[in-house]
């Protein structure tokens, strides 16, 4: 990890998010700024010199009067090398302060999303379940823009503006500090509308990021659904769903406009109302003679140039309340916990003996998993059989960590899994699961996927080989090279089943578990895969969930749950003996597939 992440990883943990105030959130927020504090400082350099510039205009507006009532020779070529030299001094300061600002937003931006993906990469699969995957990828996108937007946006006009204000203020109090002091007078009444607006923003900003991310996610699941959609005639209840989340997102954006249409005038018009008053008084001293005609001009100039630095000054408002709405959400997901891995002991590789001893686990309050106790012997097959709701695929995230256990302990090679390190144990399993999950890339690339990318090409071939990636990939133009697309869209569910299998059996880990891993097989392929897993299963311990029974005739032991219990164990002909749950299973199968 870079200097650059790391010292943001060190400032994200400075603080949890969870009850942060707007300060806190955003002092947070100015960690990341903090990291770039050389580039952002030579921005504050720009941005004075491009400040300096408007009392400098105002001090010439009073040398081109005074010039003239004295009629001074010299002015006619002071003043247009002053005019001059004011704007390219004006124009360098932009130009420096607006780059290195950007430079740094950009960089905020950066690194907030690496942050972002980082913590999604470690979060638990219970936080998955929790939050829409359209809300979270709303904050890796929408939110983060509003962020930065806070962090340097609002940063630009505040130095930027805060600095012109502050110079023009001087100029005045320096040409007459009396009459300067009438800004003082409407202070408090701009700070008390200045303070509503940002609790009134903050919170609509809040409401309009959370609807924003109704729609991403509204829109994520109909494109990844959309042939469901299309089939069973969902057009219209899902335009109906996304045309109300887009009209509360509209309604949050409108109330948002509104809070700032009359925030911003509100302001403004206190300042015309100070501005006015100085003026009249401004006139008045000029008739007495207190100040001359070139500072009398000066000062009305002076006055009037702060009327744009402080329009701009009151609109950075909604800026900043929507980055410090978006930033207290960025850093709720940010301060997540994240899976916990208190193992201590490495592990190379296990021999695979798994143990349960009273596990018992529960999504809600029913419990999933009843005081369970398995042992699975080495180098065994063992299924696991029952209806839908058994509790069998919470059994294996169990076993892998997804979950952990409320009561009782599972054991790997005879130590409790959370006593291995999280990476090392995982590394002892190899998954094909129902969802199958591939990546846009090549057919080789999703074999030999993450840890596995180093593998031999022979290593690949022979994993495609043995679950029959090869049968259709050879009749690829560019066999395993093939891009598959975005999750394998231009493959068959079948041919996706197989890729998966493949990855499995190329990672080559001492127990292997297959969660209706051929299900979208046909029966010839399924029975030659099935051929080839038998010489891998001889080897290793391995876990089978199937609801057809046909697969897992040969296993040394199936195991039959119901409501998290098993309820009968025994090979295939012993279970049959016994006439009971698997039995029943097994002839309902017989009567609906004549293959079994």
């Amino acid at each position: 990890m870079n200097t650059s992440s790391k010292s943001a990883q060190d400032t994200k943990h400075t603080m949890k998010s969870q009850n942060l105030s707007p300060w806190q959130a955003y002092r947070r927020l100015m960690g990341y700024v903090a990291i770039h504090w050389a580039i952002f400082g030579t921005s504050v350099i720009g941005f004075m010199l491009f400040a300096v510039t408007q009392p400098a205009f105002a001090r010439l507006m009073e040398y081109i009067v005074d010039s003239l009532s004295q009629q001074d020779s010299s002015a006619q070529w002071l003043i247009p090398m002053a005019m001059l030299g004011i704007f390219l001094v004006r124009g360098m300061g932009f130009a420096i302060g607006n780059y290195s600002i950007s430079w740094v937003a950009r960089q905020v931006i950066h690194q907030l999303r690496l942050d972002i993906f980082d913590q999604l990469l470690v979060l638990p699969a219970s936080y998955y379940h929790q939050h829409a995957s359209g809300t979270l990828l709303s904050k890796l996108t929408f939110n983060v823009e509003q962020v930065t937007g806070a962090a340097t946006e609002a940063l630009k006009i505040f130095i930027r503006e805060g600095l012109t204000i502050i110079g023009l203020l001087v100029y005045l109090f320096y040409l007459s500090w009396h009459l300067s002091l009438v800004f003082l007078l409407v202070g408090p009444f701009i700070t008390s509308v200045v303070s509503y607006a940002a609790q009134r923003l903050r919170h609509i900003s809040s409401n309009l990021q959370e609807s924003m991310g109704h729609v991403t996610s509204i829109a994520n699941e109909v494109i990844t659904g959309h042939e469901v959609v299309r089939l069973f005639g969902g057009q219209e209840h899902e335009r109906k769903r996304f045309w109300q989340a887009s009209n509360n997102n509209r309604q949050q954006s409108m109330k948002l406009a509104l809070a700032e249409s009359i925030t911003t005038p509100l302001v403004q018009i206190l300042v015309a109302l100070a501005l006015s008053i100085l003026i009249f008084m401004a006139l008045q001293l000029n008739v007495t003679g207190i100040m001359s005609t070139g500072q009398f001009i000066a000062f009305i100039t002076a006055a009037a140039l702060l009327t744009k630095p402080l329009r701009s000054m009151t609109q950075i408002n909604s800026i900043l309340q929507q980055g410090i709405a978006a930033s207290q959400s960025i850093f709720a997901l940010l301060d997540a916990e994240i899976e916990p891995d208190q193992g201590q002991q490495r592990l190379q590789r296990a021999r695979g003996y798994l143990q349960l001893e009273n596990v018992q686990f529960a999504y809600q309050q029913e419990p999933v998993i009843k005081n369970l106790n398995l042992d699975l012997p080495v180098g065994k097959t063992i299924a696991l059989v029952g209806r839908s709701g058994s509790g069998k695929s919470t059994l294996v995230n169990l076993l892998l960590r997804f979950y952990e256990p409320q009561q009782g302990s599972i054991l790997l090679d005879g130590i409790d899994l959370k006593d291995w390190q999280r990476r090392d144990l995982r590394n002892q399993f190899s998954l094909v699961n129902q969802q199958i999950v591939l990546f846009n890339g090549t057919i080789a690339e999703n074999i030999a996927y993450g840890a596995l990318a180093n593998a031999p090409s022979t290593a690949i071939k022979a994993a495609a080989d043995a679950a029959r990636v090869s049968q259709f990939a050879n009749d690829l133009p560019a066999g395993l090279d093939t891009q598959i697309g975005e999750a394998g869209v231009r493959l068959s569910g079948g041919q996706r089943q197989r890729i998966a299998l493949a990855r499995a059996l190329l990672k080559d880990s001492p127990v292997l578990v297959l969660d209706e891993a051929t299900s979208a097989l046909d029966t010839e392929s399924e029975r030659y895969i099935q051929t080839a897993l038998a010489e891998v299963m001889t080897k290793r311990t391995t876990l089978v969930i199937a609801h057809r029974l046909s697969t897992i005739k040969q296993a040394d032991m199936i195991l039959v749950m119901e409501k998290g219990q098993v309820v009968e164990q025994g090979n295939h002909q012993q279970l049959l003996i016994q006439n009971g749950l698997y039995t029943h299973l097994y002839h309902l199968q017989f009567k609906d597939h004549e293959d079994i």
